[in-house]
């Protein structure tokens, strides 16, 4: 049985609760990966954050544009509405780069221990649709992190 200590990354970023959307959505993409936990000061898990929870909060506006057959005045006003629009989407996504990520963070944290199988991680991470688990002590202290790409790089190293 490999266990998921044998197959966990130790060296984990994370963040804390009052840390930007602006910077966490550069951290993920300069380290190349795509959610990690955040932790309170004590280094307990509170939540985690992914690129999914991140495009959530943006919202997209797509014009309404009417291609068949406009209205003269349609081709007047087009142009305009689209700028309202293009400026009205700049507006959201300045706000949303500011806000915290404690605001949108998943609060309901699946997280797994170091003695367990790397099947019962697979199977956590299968069961609810998430691609990382925290591994945690009996504090609730994060340890590592295990993901689906380590749970199948553990699987090719037994051979």
């Amino acid at each position: 049985m490999i266990t998921v200590e044998e197959a966990m990354q130790t060296d984990v970023i994370k963040f804390k609760d009052v840390d930007t959307i602006s910077y966490v959505s550069n951290v993920l993409r300069e380290k190349k990966i795509s959610g990690a936990p955040i932790v309170d000061e004590d280094n307990k898990v509170m939540g985690i954050v992914s690129e999914g929870d991140i495009m959530r909060l943006i919202e997209v506006h797509s014009p309404n544009i009417n291609l068949i057959l406009p209205a003269p005045l349609d081709l007047i006003e087009l142009p305009v509405r689209m700028r309202l629009e293009l400026d009205e989407m700049a507006e959201g996504v300045a706000k949303a780069a500011s806000v915290l990520i404690g605001e949108i963070m998943t609060k309901k944290v699946i997280s797994i221990e170091k003695d367990a199988s790397i099947s019962d991680a697979a199977e956590l991470m299968d069961s609810h649709k998430i691609n990382r688990l925290p591994v945690v002590d009996e504090k609730a202290k994060l340890i590592g992190i295990i993901t689906r790409g380590d749970i199948i790089g553990a699987l090719g190293k037994k051979e």
